[in-house]
């Protein structure tokens, strides 16, 4: 959809990907609550979980749990949050979910996202990189996982 910023990556503008699956793309967030936080969204422009086609549920929820174990296992994080807003309190209006980097103590309470900053693309593309390394294989998938 033009003028969307997440197809525009989904096209192949500028992100620090971790994952280009037929499934769907993620990258980090720019303003990540936690360095590590990643965005999944699916290929195909739709602004909320409900216009989704049905057919395209499984693969995209296994992505977002292939991305969640690779963010456990890549950063040493002790867990992580999923999560997904409809609508309200959508800042870019296409369906993505959070995955974000949980550990123990680590001070985030309820929903309240305090955000931060990578120091450098540099530090951005290290995250990206070990995320990356870290997603569990998926038999027969055609895709690609890569850092960018």
């Amino acid at each position: 959809m033009a003028g969307c910023v997440f197809c525009g990556i989904v096209a192949g503008a500028a992100a620090f990907r971790v994952a280009d699956r037929p499934d769907g793309v993620a990258f980090l967030d720019v303003r990540p609550v936690f360095k590590g936080h990643l965005l999944v969204v699916p290929r195909e422009h739709v602004e909320t979980l409900g216009e989704l086609p049905e057919p395209a549920l499984p693969g995209y929820f296994r992505l977002v749990q292939r991305l969640a174990l690779a963010v456990e296992t890549g950063l040493g994080a002790g867990g992580t949050f999923v999560a997904m807003n409809n609508r309200v309190s959508q800042s870019v209006p296409h369906l993505h979910t959070h995955v974000v980097p949980r550990t123990k103590g680590d001070g985030l309470r309820g929903f309240f996202w305090p955000r931060t900053k990578y120091a450098s693309d540099e530090e951005a593309a290290w995250y990206a990189t070990r995320i990356t390394a870290a997603l569990p294989p998926t038999a027969g998938d055609p895709g690609t996982d890569r850092g960018s």
